[in-house]
């Protein structure tokens, strides 16, 4: 007996028909698009309105002004945690409060993260820090800046340790990546507890006024523990850790400014450390006069005069991002551009305390060094130091400790290094600020340079004390031998002489100098001696 199967009717194209279904590709792309958007807009209008009463951004936002147009590639945006107990099992919002991904600065490439302060707070949890870890890790595989946008209550209380685990994991990422990729913390809500270390393992920290905080026990803890009664801002606001604290590199009034900023930063800097920072050549010559600067800086070494000046007449189009300048003000520390090529410029500042070298400023200016030093920034020293801070606060406190770290710093520093000595440069600051004797690979000077052990008054009444005693106009005599000794040991041909210098230099002509300088140095390569790491004198 012969079956008879029948043939399904065909198509005009000879193919069966398919059947009809709700679910297509068509349906779940749409179904994509939908849970994208739900994502995008977070967890709701009343949330978004509440954040933004704070005078706050939302993280996208943040994003969206720190990145160019278009360019932001998110990742795990689907991600939700995955605890339970105390109703977290309750609330699975997407992103766990964390937004991450890349884009780009300038056409520069940059892996950003940012808190979702909507979300749990934007407090951390086991699948927030997760995120995070998985950025940070591309960030230094991929050779990129990582930029931390902060607006976080800590840890996650509800997650317990493994909150705390999440953090160490941060903690040890960005210590592997110092030195490797630029590391930048913008502090834009609260940061508190152990959050706080992250930022202070960066290379730079922003903060906003009015809308950061960072500390590490609160108000509350401070009042039970001490009885001292402080607001939020008073203990760790944008200002206190700018100007008194350090902890904060730059602070500002508002986030749209502070994120520009961010981006102006990012162009002076390498996208990490097997590269040169980017050069921007613009219009002013290399060999440009700089006359000015015989008018602006006294030869009267007593008489101050704001040393921001003269490296706005240095630099290219009078053009430098300066970093902590309202902390240790005596010193100031700043990137630049000579002829296009980025350069580290440290100067002491006869504004503040006569430019003198103390705690604060030695730690400033050592840290600055070396981040230059980490990311092939070349370093120019501008020299007018009376020497260290002299007092028993200083002293108890651990000056030689602390000025150490400066020293320590420019000797291990191998980028090209230029001092140039406007006018005093005394004593053991003289040494510390990059002399030749510790590796400078030049050493200019004005005609104004005074290079001594000390101030020729001082020096005089040391050498010549029994003659000035017994002497029967002790005054005289003293103005005598202080003129002696100036022009004997501290005429401004003196350290030229000894090759100490290596050439004395009109004021007018010093741009051009410095930039056949450092396109001389360009090449430069030194190799330290074979070891896992050196004792920094921390």
């Amino acid at each position: 007996m012969t079956t008879v199967v029948e043939k399904p009717p065909q198509n005009a194209a000879g193919a069966a028909p398919q059947p009809l279904r709700a679910d297509t590709m068509h349906v779940r792309v749409e179904e994509l698009r939908r849970l994208r958007a739900e994502v995008h807009a977070g967890p709701g209008q009343r949330a978004t309105e509440a954040q933004h009463a704070r005078g706050k951004l939302t993280a996208r936002e943040r994003v969206e002004l720190l990145l160019d147009e278009g360019s932001f590639t998110e990742l795990e945006s689907l991600r939700r945690h995955r605890a339970t107990g105390f109703g977290l099992e309750d609330r699975r919002p997407h992103t766990d409060g964390v937004v991450t991904g890349w884009g780009t600065v300038e056409g520069r490439q940059v892996f950003v993260y940012a808190h979702d302060f909507r979300i749990f707070g934007g407090a951390l949890g086991e699948s927030h820090a997760a995120k995070i870890h998985k950025l940070m890790d591309l960030a230094e595989a991929s050779g990129a800046p990582l930029v931390s946008l902060c607006d976080g209550a800590g840890a996650r209380i509800q997650e317990g340790v493994t909150a705390l685990a999440g953090y160490g994991g941060i903690f040890s990422r960005n210590a592997r990546s110092s030195g490797v990729i630029p590391q930048i913390s913008v502090i834009l809500g609260p940061c508190a507890g152990g959050a706080a270390y992250s930022p202070a393992l960066t290379d730079f920290t922003f903060m906003v006024r009015g809308v950061s905080q960072m500390f590490i026990t609160g108000p509350d803890v401070v009042r039970a523990v001490t009885g001292e009664r402080v607001s939020m801002d008073e203990l760790g606001g944008a200002d206190v850790h700018a100007s008194v604290s350090g902890v904060a590199a730059f602070a500002y009034d508002d986030e749209v400014s502070c994120l520009q900023d961010v981006r102006y930063l990012l162009s002076y800097l390498p996208s990490n450390n097997r590269q040169a920072p980017p050069v921007l050549r613009g219009e002013d010559p290399a060999e440009r006069r700089t006359d000015r600067l015989a008018d602006l800086v006294p030869a009267d070494p007593a008489r101050g005069y704001d040393v921001r000046e003269v490296i706005g007449e240095l630099v290219d189009d009078g053009d430098f991002f300066e970093t902590h300048p309202t902390w240790a003000a005596n010193v100031v520390c700043a990137l630049a551009r000579i002829d296009g090529h980025v350069v580290g410029v440290i100067a002491n500042q006869p504004l503040v305390s006569a430019g003198v070298l103390d705690i604060r400023a030695s730690e400033k200016a050592a840290r600055f060094v070396s981040l230059c030093d980490a990311f092939n920034i070349p370093l120019v020293t501008l020299l007018d130091v009376p020497g260290f801070l002299p007092g028993v606060e200083q002293e108890h406190n651990g000056i030689i400790r602390h000025g150490a770290k400066l020293l320590y710093a420019y000797c291990n520093a191998t980028v090209p290094r230029i001092q140039l000595i406007l006018r005093k440069a005394y004593g053991g600051a003289y040494i510390v600020m990059d002399s030749r004797s510790v590796g400078a690979d030049l050493s200019f000077a004005w005609p104004t340079n005074e290079v001594a052990v000390m101030g020729a008054e001082g020096a005089a009444n040391v050498v010549f004390r029994r003659r000035i005693a017994e002497a029967d106009d002790p005054a005289e005599m003293r103005a005598r031998m202080v003129q002696e000794y100036r022009s004997e040991l501290m005429h401004p041909y003196y350290a030229a002489e000894r090759g100490l210098v290596d050439d004395v230099i009109e004021p007018g002509e010093t741009r051009a100098v410095l930039a056949r300088a450092l396109e001389m140095l360009r090449t430069k390569h030194r190799a330290l001696p074979q070891r896992k790491h050196g004792i920094t004198p921390l």
